[in-house]
């Protein structure tokens, strides 16, 4: 792990839960003293304190490590708002909602920001009985390659892990689906929004073209 708990974070956290430091010291079986160091960079807590001391704060101890406490405000989370987080070291994809702290192989992640499909990450959508099918143009060598699907409704998510040398496609219970993202392992997350009407369309389907036309319409008439 390269993180540990600073005297700057306890010291903030007790004061956020308006304890002296003879309380958290009562809680974790040291004395007041002791606390005092830690906040003043003097000494670290013992590793085994960890767990206490997050409990102590009513946080996970990854939130502990990381100073940053997390508040989620939509209980009810909207998938429509999930975050999708990938491990650099082993490529592992994580799916959440709302405000987290994830780890992985000691690395704190940071949710994907993704982008709007471009001239070098295009899907193409097409309906099949009750089925999308989702192809994206791109390659799939071992060095370059798409690492997973998903098709997000304002209910539910299913993800499709690809691989390299595989195919860059994936199927989908179409029930829903407002948004599908995909993860290009160079250059990040992106995103179509499944358009309305699109169930009615015969062939593959791509709005990146429509789009960037709207946009330059919109320069011309706004400058």
């Amino acid at each position: 792990m390269n993180q540990y708990v600073t005297g700057a974070v306890i010291k903030e956290l007790r004061e956020k839960n308006t304890m002296t430091q003879q309380v958290l010291a009562d809680k974790l079986g040291v004395s007041a003293k002791t606390v005092s160091k830690w906040e003043t960079g003097k000494g670290f807590p013992d590793i085994t304190l960890l767990e206490p001391i997050a409990e102590a704060f009513g946080i996970s101890v990854t939130e502990l490590i990381s100073g940053n406490t997390v508040i989620n405000a939509n209980v009810s989370a909207n998938m429509l708002r999930s975050k999708f987080y990938v491990c650099p070291v082993c490529g592992n994809v994580i799916h959440g909602m709302g405000e987290s702290v994830i780890s992985c192989h000691g690395i704190q992640l940071t949710p994907l920001e993704a982008e709007p499909t471009d001239e070098n990450h295009m899907i193409f959508i097409e309906r099949v009985e009750d089925e999308y099918y989702a192809r994206i143009e791109h390659s799939m060598s071992k060095a370059h390659y798409i690492s997973f699907v998903a098709a997000v409704t304002s209910n539910d998510i299913q993800l499709v892990k690809l691989y390299p040398e595989g195919n860059a496609e994936a199927r989908f219970k179409i029930r829903g689906v407002k948004k599908i993202f995909f993860y290009c392992n160079h250059d990040g997350l992106y995103y179509i929004d499944v358009v309305k009407g699109i169930d009615d369309k015969e062939s593959s389907y791509d709005n990146y073209k429509e789009r960037k036309e709207l946009e330059e319409a919109a320069k011309r008439l706004f400058g």
